[in-house]
């Protein structure tokens, strides 16, 4: 019998790889995206000191619409960078958390330059 690795193991082991490449500085901080089914979550880290300087989700009481598509995506996309900015981080790294760059996770990355990251 075939045994089926699961979904989510395979992304974590290609989070772990990239992971291994990418690192957030106190000067360029890393842009962290997780995704669930009905929601979506971007951190900025500095690795460095271990800290998350800004997050931003569609988990959050002010956020009202749905969190599982595109345009709610978008939207997490432009607070973090509104958020970013009142922390004065222009450039972030952008780490796709082991997901293809595509759908939800493309359209946070364009919220994130619409507000004004660099990455």
């Amino acid at each position: 019998m075939v045994n089926k690795t699961s979904s989510n193991k395979a992304r974590l082991k290609r989070h772990k790889r990239v992971r291994g490449k990418i690192f957030g500085t106190a000067g360029r901080p890393r842009l962290c995206v997780y995704r669930s089914l009905g929601n979506i979550y971007a951190q900025i880290i500095d690795d460095e000191a271990g800290t998350t300087l800004v997050s931003a989700s569609t988990n959050e009481k002010t956020f009202e619409k749905y969190g599982g598509n595109k345009e709610a995506a978008r939207e997490v996309g432009k607070i973090i960078a509104e958020r970013a900015a009142k922390k004065k981080i222009k450039e972030v790294v952008f780490d796709r958390g082991g997901y293809v760059f595509h759908g939800r996770v493309a359209e946070l990355a364009e919220g994130a330059r619409e507000g004004g990251l660099k990455f």
